[in-house]
């Protein structure tokens, strides 16, 4: 990619050519052929070193969250960017932003602050009356629940629409916590330091099944989860590391074609079970290709 920023996120407008990547020193590439090709853009901003966090489009709307306490906001697919004034007294900074509907967004910060506006951002309405604490990342479900570790790793805590507080869960084993996120079915999984996976019971949400270490003889962490069918996992991890299930987690294989790959493999984004990206550190992009049997991973 043409940066040397980390990338944080990526995200499409309606049109499936046309879309945005973040990242750190203010980073912004725009693609106009589904992802093959970024070119990068240049915002008039003050003279703060911004590092954006996280972009998300509804239709022609866009959003981007940033830190130090930044929101970005277009309405015209990202051909003009206007500023969000936030408040002085805003807990954290925002760290992740989700483009609802027209007009219409959440946005939560970095000690797990949730926002929402109707009016396409010049009103805020807390969704939540305590923040939890910084956290390391934060994930939303399609459903608007959410899950956050905390800066340690030491514990995790989840919200969900109508609660008032978040609310703190112990981790069940000694292992801190690396990230954690939702499955399609609301499922919980949660990804530990030494390369350990587990998900929460269908069941019983507050129950958890048990660990499994789809890599045994692992020195590299496991980064991101993602699903891009109901039963299809990847896992990215460290050193270029990529783990696939065809089984909803039972049973794991490596994804040889991208261990040249001299990348921490950090966030995995499937739009459609067709349209994947993988997010790597020192400015990697991995574009999904669906017919392993003809190509290869991309890295752009």
């Amino acid at each position: 990619m043409p940066t040397d920023s980390n990338l944080l996120d990526i995200a499409f407008t309606n049109n499936p050519e046309h879309g945005y990547l973040v990242g750190s020193n203010a980073t912004l590439l725009e693609t106009n052929d589904g992802g093959n090709t970024w070119k990068p853009i240049t915002l008039q901003l003050d003279e703060q070193k911004y590092r954006f966090d996280s972009v998300s489009f509804a239709g022609k709307e866009g959003w981007i969250a940033g830190e130090p306490g930044l929101l970005l906001h277009t309405t015209d697919e990202g051909a003009s960017w206007s500023r969000i004034p936030l408040s002085e007294k805003l807990p954290g900074s925002p760290i992740a932003v989700k483009a609802l509907a027209d007009k219409t967004a959440e946005m939560a910060t970095d000690v797990g602050a949730i926002y929402k506006t109707t009016d396409g951002g010049k009103n805020w309405k807390a969704q939540v009356e305590s923040a939890v604490g910084v956290v390391r990342n934060l994930e939303r479900s399609p459903d608007g629940k959410y899950v956050a570790v905390s800066a340690k790793g030491s514990f995790y805590s989840t919200w969900e629409p109508g609660q008032d507080a978040w609310v703190p869960h112990n981790r069940n084993s000694s292992r801190r916590v690396e990230n954690m996120g939702f499955a399609d079915n609301g499922q919980l999984w949660l990804l530990a330091r030494g390369g350990q996976i587990q998900f929460s019971d269908p069941t019983k949400p507050e129950e958890w099944q048990e660990a499994k270490y789809p890599e045994l003889s692992t020195s590299w962490g496991l980064l991101d989860l993602a699903y891009r069918t109901p039963n299809e996992i990847w896992i990215g991890g460290g050193s270029g590391n990529l783990l696939r299930s065809p089984d909803g987690g039972k049973t794991w294989e490596k994804d040889r074609a991208v261990e040249e790959v001299a990348a921490n493999l950090y966030k995995i984004v499937f739009l459609e079970p067709e349209r994947g990206f993988i997010i790597g550190d020192r400015g990697v992009l991995l574009k999904y290709l669906p017919n392993p049997e003809t190509t290869s991973p991309e890295a752009a």
